[in-house]
């Protein structure tokens, strides 16, 4: 299903990067959504490993090759992170705060794909083709009072701000390691044997505790030439080498949906190709009704569903892009398109090949390192390897860039004697188009299934945005929030919104379903007014449950 997620592994030709203090005076970090006290000191040094060296640190004990069956008995590090993407470095983050000594390893950027390839520099593109949007909506400005005529842009103008924005946001992540005194080693991270990594050509290191966090990489599907000039993947998509005046978009998950807001905005138009019979298949049916109606019809969009592509050809010697479609269902010839370029936009797979896996006896499913809920990863006889975790879209449980950071954090909090089992179910997600889509929790028809397996009911509520005064305030009344919940006990069990601001909006709810909160609580609290936050107070205060065990919190 090319919308969705991909489970089958990629082999890159290119190997890619997996994605002591003296004064008590603290100060803030806060890089990429993570905040950390640390405390401030003018000895604090870096220490930066040389990837061709073959001499280890002075006064631990080397791993040796010769003994790789075998954990040490004393060790470099605390902990060693193969990944300095988001989820690494929120792990390494966390680690430091709990005193513990730490390296990570990383083969390419600090930052790994969300900050280089994937969710800062789109927020850049999609800040632009909001704005954009906004100043193209005559009516819009009319309705407020403003008159604006000839908006344009400069695409280079545009592409650098995404490329700035991600260096300057790297550089950052890049700091706050180094100002905790976080080892960086450079250099391709592997297994080598229980508690031992190598990296770069031949450098060894040892560690108590190991936390692959490698990322992902964009899955294309077989038939597909990615030529990164006409046929891409959103690697080079953020690059806004070129605007084409046909793009055809290969997946209407998250991925796509954001592409064709950027480039719809930009002057182009856009054929999604989806192989389930809708589009936007992860999405609760009812929102993905909207989401179509809002940010599909009124736009310079067509589709394609129930179709695969399974060939895709390059634009060459002039020629357009040649994309061949197939019945999903009977696996008949369709039709053939021909486009100014292509976006494979089909999910992600993850990278874990070259990790020494096979030394400790691990073997992957469909690419994904197997790990319990507590991130533990899981060998080929279905036991625990000690002192071994996996977080982030190497494990495949939840493929989002928070998420690998929450991992992480849970990890940390389990290696410094704290269990800790992290909520899936409370993590959100948004998709950042013009208005924005963000949703936790089940769906509709996950959370029906969920009840007539357990057996109790459901309930659903929903308010609407052209109820809400600042929404009106701002002519953005198109929207809507959507509750499901347990009315016998008052339990969350999913909120979608498709609106202004929706990406900020959902935390409320993702926080009540991570702190076990309930309707007959949460509907007390207060907001301002007036603001959009009020659509989830009118949300929670519409939905109805059969108990009331408010509890008052104490003066």
């Amino acid at each position: 299903m090319q919308s969705l997620i991909s489970t089958s592994p990629i082999s890159p030709s290119n190997p890619r990067s997996f994605d002591s203090f003296s004064s008590p005076t603290p100060f803030t970090l806060r890089f990429c959504g993570l905040r950390l006290q640390v405390l401030q000191s003018s000895h604090l040094k870096h220490r930066t490993i040389n990837t061709t060296s073959k001499k280890t640190r002075n006064n631990v004990l080397a791993a040796s090759p010769t003994s790789n069956g075998s954990p040490p008995t004393t060790f470099d590090y605390d902990l060693v992170i193969i990944g300095a993407g988001v989820g690494g470095h929120g792990a390494a983050l966390h680690a430091v705060e709990k005193g513990l000594k730490t390296a990570i390893i990383e083969g390419d950027v600090i930052g790994g794909t969300c900050v280089n390839r994937g969710c800062v520099p789109s927020k850049a593109l999609l800040a632009v083709s909001g704005r954009m949007r906004e100043l193209q909506d005559e009516h819009h400005m009319k309705a407020l009072g403003l008159q604006v005529s000839g908006a344009g842009y400069s695409r280079q103008a545009v592409a650098d701000h995404a490329s700035n924005l991600a260096s300057k946001i790297r550089n950052n992540l890049t700091n706050s390691l180094k100002a905790l005194g976080v080892d960086i080693l450079t250099g391709f991270g592997s297994i080598l044997g229980p508690q031992k990594v190598k990296y770069g050509l031949d450098n060894l290191i040892t560690a108590k505790d190991i936390i692959i966090a490698t990322g992902s990489v964009p899955f294309v599907p077989k038939g597909i030439e990615v030529d990164g000039k006409t046929v891409v993947t959103s690697d080079h998509a953020l690059k806004l080498e070129f605007v084409p005046d046909w793009i055809a978009i290969v997946g209407s998950g998250y991925i796509g949906l954001e592409f064709s807001d950027v480039y719809t905005a930009l002057g182009s138009e856009v054929t999604f190709i989806e192989a389930l019979d809708q589009l936007m298949p992860g999405f609760d049916p009812e929102i993905g009704k909207l989401a179509q109606r809002v940010l599909i019809n009124p736009r310079k969009i067509d589709y394609h569903t129930g179709v695969f592509a399974t060939k895709i050809t390059p634009s060459k010697d002039g020629k357009p892009v040649i994309i061949e479609l197939t019945d999903a269902k009977t696996k008949e010839p369709k039709e053939t398109l021909e486009v100014d370029a292509a976006l494979i936009a089909t999910g992600r797979a993850p990278f874990t090949r070259g990790l020494g896996l096979e030394n400790i006896n691990v073997e992957t499913q469909r690419g994904f390192v197997p790990v319990d809920e507590r991130m533990r990863v899981i060998d080929a006889k279905g036991n625990t390897v000690p002192h071994l975790y996996c977080i982030g879209d190497a494990n495949g449980k939840l493929m989002l860039a928070h998420a690998a950071s929450a991992q992480g954090i849970s990890v940390v909090e389990q290696i410094s004697g704290k269990d800790h089992v992290l909520n899936h179910l409370s993590v959100p997600a948004a998709c950042f188009t013009h208005p924005e889509i963000s949703m936790v929790g089940l769906t509709e028809p996950q959370a029906k299934e969920k009840a007539k397996k357990e057996k109790f009911k459901i309930s659903v509520a929903k308010t609407s945005f052209k109820a809400n005064t600042k929404a009106l305030a701002e002519n953005e009344g198109e929207g809507l929030a959507k509750l499901i919940y347990r009315p016998d006990t008052g339990e969350i069990l999913g909120v979608h919104i498709l609106g202004m601001h929706a990406a900020d909006l959902i935390h409320e709810a993702s926080n009540a379903i991570a702190l076990g909160t309930r309707i007959q609580d949460i509907k007390f609290a207060v907001h301002a007014h007036p603001t959009l936050s009020e659509v989830l107070d009118e949300l929670f205060k519409s939905a109805h449950v059969s108990v009331d065990e408010h509890k008052p919190v104490a003066v």
